[in-house]
């Protein structure tokens, strides 16, 4: 086991609304290794993206503790010292809305090193920016003076991915990173992140509602529903071995293509009712009211986060008898 460079401890954001409070994140924790991909999955509205965005500083926690490296940067952004604004990073899910249309790809690649790396020359600068382009696979001569509307869908993202890169990060937070793309572009897109990753011991947290993807990308993942985490697993044993009733629901619904993940596949669970709010969740455990196997327990406590196996955690009253 590679030590821990980020520790989510007891995370909570919630969002006061004219209606009430939205419990986006509802005390999750989970630690990610040195050069390791975390995969995090959840439906929309799980509350996946909002840990992301809290972890690089773009929200407050309203309570729990995030640590980087064994520092506490449980504050926003601004009051983040500018070393650990340089080591984390985020690539979100629309590129083309993060990327400024008035500036070229030079420009907006250029940009974290005229924040960060004040020092370097103009020289220096298009020299790296032209290296981290060609990193990417993206040729400096085409890309370097387009803007963004003059790009493809798969081609702002390796922008995107770029920029994140231009700070010499050891964290990226990749948030839906191949979403709404072709599959071959998907595919090109992962690659890149992979031999990135290879190359400068990146750790990724990896967000997504794709379980296809991330069982070819993780080295763990997580489940979240409705603000909280209910498994934690080892990739492999996430996907050979699933405890919990919503992960077997996801992965029933997950297309295969042999015969032998067919046979790995849980048997089919039918959800029996729509998602609730996360403004009023449900008493006790948050899946029930959509859970075939809830009993009356499940209503009346919340059931813990608990070490069923080895690394594989699960929180669930049909696993965990002390819950």
């Amino acid at each position: 086991m590679s030590p821990l460079i980020l520790e989510v401890e007891n995370l909570k954001k919630y969002f006061e609304v004219s209606l009430g409070t939205v419990r986006a994140i509802d005390d999750i924790s989970f630690g990610v290794e040195e050069g390791e991909t975390f995969g995090l999955v959840g439906e929309s509205g799980s509350g996946k993206s909002t840990t992301g965005h809290v972890i690089v500083g773009i929200y407050k926690p309203t309570s729990g503790k995030i640590l980087y490296k064994g520092e506490d940067i449980s504050v926003p952004l601004k009051k983040r010292p500018i070393r650990l604004k340089k080591e984390i990073q985020m690539v979100f899910q629309d590129p083309r809305s993060s990327l400024n249309p008035m500036q070229t790809v030079r420009d907006i690649v250029e940009l974290p090193m005229r924040i960060h790396m004040k020092h370097m020359s103009s020289r220096d600068r298009e020299a790296k920016v032209k290296r981290i382009l060609e990193e990417v696979g993206l040729p400096p001569e085409d890309f370097m003076n387009r803007f963004p509307r003059e790009l493809g869908g798969g081609e702002s993202q390796l922008v995107a991915i770029a920029r994140a890169l231009a700070s010499e990060p050891s964290f990226i937070v990749l948030d839906e990173p191949t979403s709404a793309l072709d599959v071959s572009i998907q595919a090109k897109i992962i690659s890149v992140l992979l031999k990135l990753q290879r190359e400068y011991n990146l750790s990724y947290l990896f967000i997504t509602h794709d379980l296809s993807l991330v069982r070819n990308v993780s080295r763990r993942v997580a489940i979240m529903y409705l603000g909280k985490i209910y498994e934690l697993a080892p990739t492999e044993r996430f996907f050979v071995n699933p405890l919990h009733p919503y992960t077997k629901m996801l992965l029933s619904s997950v297309p295969v293509l042999t015969e032998d993940e067919e046979r790995l596949k849980p048997k089919e669970i039918r959800s029996t009712g729509e998602i609730p709010s996360p403004m009023n969740p449900p008493s006790g455990c948050r899946f029930r009211t959509r859970c075939p196997l809830a009993y009356e327990r499940c209503s009346e406590v919340e059931p813990k986060f608990a070490e069923v196996e080895d690394g594989h955690y699960v929180a669930c009253h049909l696993y965990n008898s002390q819950s």
